[in-house]
């Protein structure tokens, strides 16, 4: 079904004479598509077609990628009519004109919303957490042990583990995982875009039942969702259908991109014994191993703007109302930046990778991210030392490459 290659294989890059097709399908799920080749090791822009025929500019630099996703000539704002759109999802989506949040806004709506949380996502709140991450981590795989082997490990552990988190974190009951799980699945990756729309309104409205139920509470929760709901709505910093954009942009976030970096990063360590050997020999280099396989694998690739004005970069003259799209598999991989890219290498200073994005809207739940991945990774290696796969590589699903990168089902032995 899947063609894997070795993680050693090298790349013969080359510089795109003709726009490349975005996106395209890995054929395996820890590279970046082998059709990107001819975006790396050339110039730091060149162009790529989107779904719908629009050609647009691909940001593959490292530099470049940094310097743009930093500039505020760049528009993340997806209601604009000339917004690119990377599938017929988003652009079906887009054309409902719904209530945007966080990543769909430009400053200044965007730095005010995300002054009301960033209390919520500091270090110091994801450390706090941590005791309460590792309790949740043991009792998955405490259940997982007991029913034995084989298991799935994305539906045991993967999937439920940022689940429980993010459910605790934002004050929404973990007893509806099932249904926001499945909603999330459809919206992102739904077979037809009225699929995804429907998942969208299903979900919409049961966060705003969920923050309804909550304003009628004399006593609020300790979740943010509650902190939005008895504070932000009552004073009228937002109202309703923000609250609900809000709450909806964290909760698909905050479950479904650390699912994926677990699932693929244990598929990837399997693939790499020597590599899963260093760690667990030095359970010290865990942090920096979380930020290598973030780099390495760059799941959620191809953010989008459109230029408010001509702006000069590397050469090249971006034109007003001119889509951008920011290759992160591709910038993750920059040979100018890391040396032999295409290797694990846990001792490489990878903190400045893009995998969390850059600038204004460099994710908001990266400390928490950290936090859950480090914890999940060391425990299930230190509970399950002979973990292993159960069925072959190439016969294991992973997602297509119009959606976040990670495996469909994850099937294990010990």
């Amino acid at each position: 079904m899947n063609e894997l290659t070795d993680l050693t294989e090298p790349t013969t890059p080359a510089h795109a004479a003709d726009p490349v097709a975005w996106p395209q399908d890995r054929t395996c799920p820890y590279h970046p598509p082998t059709g990107y080749d001819p975006l790396r090791g050339g110039t730091p822009l060149s162009r790529v077609t989107l779904y719908d025929g629009r050609t647009v500019w691909a940001v593959t630099g490292h530099g470049a990628a940094r310097a743009l996703l930093s500039d505020p000539r760049l528009s993340s704002n997806r209601l604009r009519d000339d917004f690119p759109m990377p599938n017929a999802r988003f652009a079906a989506a887009r054309d409902r004109r719904r209530q945007l949040a966080l990543l769909g806004l430009d400053d200044p709506q965007h730095q005010t919303q995300r002054r009301m949380l960033i209390r919520d996502f500091t270090l110091k709140r994801a450390t706090g957490m941590r005791p309460a991450i590792q309790r949740i981590v043991d009792d998955l795989l405490d259940r997982m042990i007991a029913q034995g082997p084989p298991a799935d490990l994305v539906s045991s552990f993967a999937l439920p583990v940022p689940s429980m988190v993010i459910c605790g974190l934002l004050g929404v009951p973990y007893a509806d995982h099932e249904f926001f799980e499945a909603q999330s699945r459809r919206l992102l990756r739904g077979p037809a875009p009225a699929d995804s729309l429907d998942a969208r309104d299903r979900l919409e409205a049961y966060l705003g039942d969920l923050a309804d139920r909550k304003s009628r509470d004399e006593v609020p929760g300790d979740g943010v969702l509650d902190d939005l709901v008895h504070l932000r709505l009552r004073e009228g910093a937002l109202d309703r259908d923000e609250v609900v954009a809000l709450a909806l942009i964290l909760l698909i976030a905050g479950h479904e991109t650390t699912a994926n970096m677990i699932s693929l990063g244990t598929f990837t360590l399997l693939q790499q014994p020597e590599r899963l050997a260093e760690l667990r020999a030095d359970p010290g280099l865990v942090p920096s191993a979380v930020e290598e396989l973030m780099r390495m694998l760059s799941i959620a690739d191809g953010l989008l703007r459109v230029a408010l004005e001509d702006i000069e970069v590397a050469g090249t003259t971006i034109r007003k109302g001119e889509g951008v799209l920011f290759a992160t598999s591709v910038i993750n991989r920059d040979e100018s930046v890391y040396e032999d890219p295409d290797t694990i290498d846990w001792h490489r200073p990878t903190r400045h990778h893009v995998a969390f994005g850059f600038g204004i809207h460099q994710c908001l739940g990266q400390n928490l991210a950290r936090a859950e991945l480090e914890i999940a990774l060391t425990t299930l290696w230190r509970r399950l030392p002979d973990l292993r796969l159960a069925a072959p590589p190439e016969d294991i699903p992973f997602k297509p490459g119009d959606t976040i990168q990670g495996m469909l089902e994850l099937p294990v032995t010990w």
